[in-house]
């Protein structure tokens, strides 16, 4: 972890939701030994016991009243393991249980994000080590929900340093200082899926872990389970390209994908939907200039912008090779990411970035007079 995500973090200290020790810490439910024996009732595909289970731990009205934030991130997190592994067997979770349904919509209100647990429940505040609530108990399921811990504060740093974008111009040389330091935090994305490439099988994941990340049914509202799509890169790509050069079923992806992340983030999404990109504000400023030389400044922010875009275009691609392996005719069991979008559209924004990042790269070659 860089020193400045550090610092993002620690500034974070106030705000539940990233008290991660904390939440990681907790168990308001009492859930430790069933969440140790729920990969052995996976195994045996054992609905019953996985109906009690989950029974067992639905709270009360009384019981949380008394869950602050943080308990309540971590109940949501340990309810929603039995959640996705009845739906893996076969069996709403809700019409199994439904005293869980008042208390999913209570959760859900009591921490601001939707009612039922999220890729941020399975992955960052999930406990590491003993206590790691995992699915199946594969060590290439801990190595998954690893890649996205390890990534999780610097995606926190390049959402401020994207925040920070948006009020800049490219003629300032703040610009491409934040453009750096976006770059230098999405790298951690690369080493993420790179992580994940050498650690987790394809067919591992289509055929294995796959089925307990699929939609329930919460009061007549369907609900996806954890899923990496909402590690919202999207609003990466929303401040560099995409929020006013959208395309259709890109938009369309991350509308659907909004609610599933945290408040502040859903509040950036709602600030800057629409605005100005960084590439629109490039190509602006390119123009204006007609066929002069460019400004120093102006280069060294198109240098920079390219750069950012060719981080994630490296990304796109090698999360849109691993997708193709795993949703491969072959092997796959599924139409659709655990996200809920088809691989042609990992192919669409990997084809969308590289378009982006072509289209900067050409306003740093020599100008000619006129």
């Amino acid at each position: 972890m860089s020193v400045s995500s550090v610092h993002d973090l620690v500034t974070r200290r106030r705000e539940p939701l990233y008290r991660i020790a904390e939440i990681c810490e907790a168990d308001p439910l009492a859930a430790d030994a069933l969440c140790r024996m729920l990969p052995a009732m996976n195994r045996a595909a054992d609905v019953p016991a996985l109906t009690a289970a989950l029974r067992e731990l639905t709270p009360d009205a009384e019981r949380i009243a008394t869950l602050n934030t943080v308990g309540s991130l971590a109940a949501m997190r340990d309810l929603g393991m039995f959640l996705g592994s009845l739906k893996r067997h076969g069996t709403e979770p809700c019409a199994a249980v439904p005293g869980v349904l008042p208390v999913l919509g209570e959760l859900g209100r009591r921490t601001a994000m939707v009612p039922r647990d999220t890729v941020h429940h399975y992955t960052t505040w999930n406990p590491a080590g003993r206590r790691q609530r995992m699915y199946t108990g594969d060590p290439m399921e801990g190595c998954l929900q690893d890649a996205v811990r390890m990534v999780f504060p610097d995606l926190v740093a390049t959402l401020d340093t994207c925040e920070e974008l948006t009020g800049l111009e490219p003629y300032d040389p703040a610009f491409a200082h934040a453009l750096d330091r976006t770059d230098e935090h999405v790298r951690a994305m690369v080493d993420s899926i790179d992580h994940t490439v050498a650690h987790v099988s394809p067919v591992y994941f289509a055929q294995v872990l796959r089925p307990y990340f699929e939609e329930i049914d919460v009061g007549g509202c369907g609900l996806l389970g954890p899923a990496a799509a909402q590690v919202p890169l999207w609003l990466v790509d929303m401040t560099l390209w995409q929020s006013d050069r959208p395309g259709a079923r890109y938009a369309s992806f991350i509308d659907e994908s909004v609610p599933y992340s945290l408040p502040s983030w859903r509040a950036f999404h709602a600030r800057h939907a629409g605005s100005p990109s960084a590439v629109s504000k490039l190509s602006a400023a390119v123009s204006w200039e007609g066929m002069e030389r460019l400004p120093p400044q102006l280069t060294a922010s198109a240098v920079s912008l390219a750069r950012v875009l060719r981080t994630l275009k490296t990304f796109r691609a090698r999360h849109f090779t691993i997708a193709r392996k795993a949703y491969s005719d072959e092997v796959r069991l599924y139409e659709k990411g655990s996200g809920g979008a088809p691989v042609e559209l990992l192919r669409s924004v990997l084809d969308l970035t590289r378009d982006n990042e072509t289209l900067v790269r050409r306003s740093t070659r020599p100008r000619t007079s006129a």
